[in-house]
């Protein structure tokens, strides 16, 4: 699914389009977003594509929901 990410201050916050939804990532399975698993604070799930850690933010992705909410 596409979703949009961008840095808040410290933080990521992840749009997705599809649900009109913007929430925080609570938790990250690397040390950056790139290449593992995030968590976003209404307990989706993602698995985010391989991206150089220093890609420009905001950026749209196609992000694979792992789970969480309705599909």
């Amino acid at each position: 699914m596409k979703v949009m990410l961008r840095k808040v201050g410290e933080k990521y916050e992840i749009y997705v389009p599809k649900k009109d939804l913007e929430e925080l990532v609570v938790e990250s399975e690397k040390d950056g977003i790139w290449g593992g698993t995030i968590k976003i604070a209404n307990g989706w799930t993602f698995a985010m594509p391989d991206m150089p850690p220093d890609t420009k933010l905001p950026i749209t992705v196609e992000a694979r929901k792992l789970s969480g909410g309705d599909d």
